[in-house]
């Protein structure tokens, strides 16, 4: 297996580790983290320019037909800068489910829009009582001729606060846990009945708890045949599971850069304690994580692209994010020991990747969750 990149893939992420070096420090981040939005629409805008925003979609549907390893390219740099603009709820959730389902005439619509930096999308599926299944749905979508009715509550909606557009996971028919009877919706964030209460992540991205209150929409409002949408819906939450892994995975070695330069400069007893060959030894450790993690990851995505089914592609990803859920916890405790108190301060960046990495090894599912899915399939 070959796990060379190609020379256009290698133009990608230079492009972005460009953008993160110049244009993305931590004074800058914490600047759009503070703006009322929580991201900045001129980096979206630029995303768009560059091309960046077309990469996950296909030719047929107008874009750079980017594969998965393209976009863990890009997510790991995006990693690495803690880039809080809404790059997987817009283009892998909400465009990789608008590509998946929706008519020749929905992606004619929103596809466009969404490669132009226009329209904003966020992916509502998570309820209360779902934890971490998309199956389990009680969201309910009552149709009646024409017209469908939406009625429940949707939890930690990544960019809800800031979307143009939800797409809103409810059920047609059946038990709260049953496979079928699952539909995707295309619902204005501004639709009456629709209330959304924005909230910020421990990272500093953006998400939301949105209700629904018969919330009125067309039939015309739904991608895909009715009932039909878990098998997408899994399958484009599995891509985006793997990109926050490669998001992840940058982060990480972010910190261990940041912790290897802290520990030749931070001296006890007028000695770096980097000379130390306990500590040497730790780093070092940290650094085997981080190349575990890669691998299993670049594998995983890989996979994604290939003709297996969708089963073991599915085991792939959630060994991945099982494994990166391990990385996670060893690098980031090791970094924050070796920095010592500073490490958790508002001033050093190694607390903000803290922050990162803890709320991705949470999304789409943790160890815990994976692991047991895993041993499932």
């Amino acid at each position: 297996m070959d796990f060379s990149y190609t020379q256009e893939q290698k133009m990608l992420q230079e492009s972005v580790q460009k953008f993160v070096q110049k244009s993305y420090d931590f004074d800058t981040r914490n600047k759009i983290m503070a703006s009322e939005r929580g991201y900045s629409e001129e980096n979206w805008q630029l995303f768009a320019e560059l091309g960046w925003l077309t990469v996950t979609f296909s030719e047929a549907d107008g874009g750079l037909g980017g594969s998965a390893v393209d976009l863990i390219l890009m997510m790991d740099e995006f990693g690495k800068a803690m880039l809080v603009e809404p790059f997987i709820p817009t283009t892998v959730l909400g465009g990789g489910l608008i590509s998946a389902l929706g008519s020749a005439q929905q992606k004619a619509e929103f596809i466009p829009q969404i490669m132009e930096g226009r329209l904003q999308l966020a992916c509502a599926y998570a309820e209360p009582s779902s934890r971490y299944n998309p199956g389990s749905v009680a969201t309910t979508a009552k149709v009646d001729g024409d017209s469908v009715t939406i009625d429940g509550i949707k939890i930690a909606v990544l960019n809800g606060s800031n979307a143009n557009k939800l797409l809103v996971v409810a059920r047609e028919s059946g038990a709260r846990t049953d496979r079928e009877g699952i539909s995707v919706f295309m619902v204005d964030a501004d639709a009456p009945g629709v209330s959304i209460q924005a909230f910020t992540n421990i990272d500093g991205k953006m998400s939301a708890q949105v209700s629904f209150e018969a919330v009125e929409v067309t039939v015309a409002a739904r991608l895909g045949v009715a009932g039909g949408a878990i098998g997408a819906l899994e399958t484009v939450i599995d891509r985006a599971t793997v990109a926050v892994c490669a998001e992840a995975t940058g982060a990480l070695e972010a910190m261990l850069q940041k912790t290897v330069e802290y520990s030749k400069g931070r001296k006890q007893f007028g000695t770096p304690i980097g000379t130390l060959q306990a500590l040497q030894h730790r780093m070092v450790d940290m650094f085997i994580e981080c190349q575990m993690a890669r691998s299993i990851i670049i594998r995983a995505a890989m996979k994604l692209d290939s003709g297996d089914d969708e089963i073991e592609k599915a085991r792939v990803v959630s060994a991945a994010k099982s494994r990166l859920g391990k990385a996670i916890r060893k690098v980031s405790q090791e970094a924050i020991q070796i920095h010592g108190g500073i490490g958790m301060t508002a001033e050093l960046d190694v607390g903000h990747l803290f922050k990162c990495v803890t709320a991705l090894a949470m999304m789409f599912g943790n160890i815990d969750y994976h692991t047991a899915r895993f041993a499932e399939l």
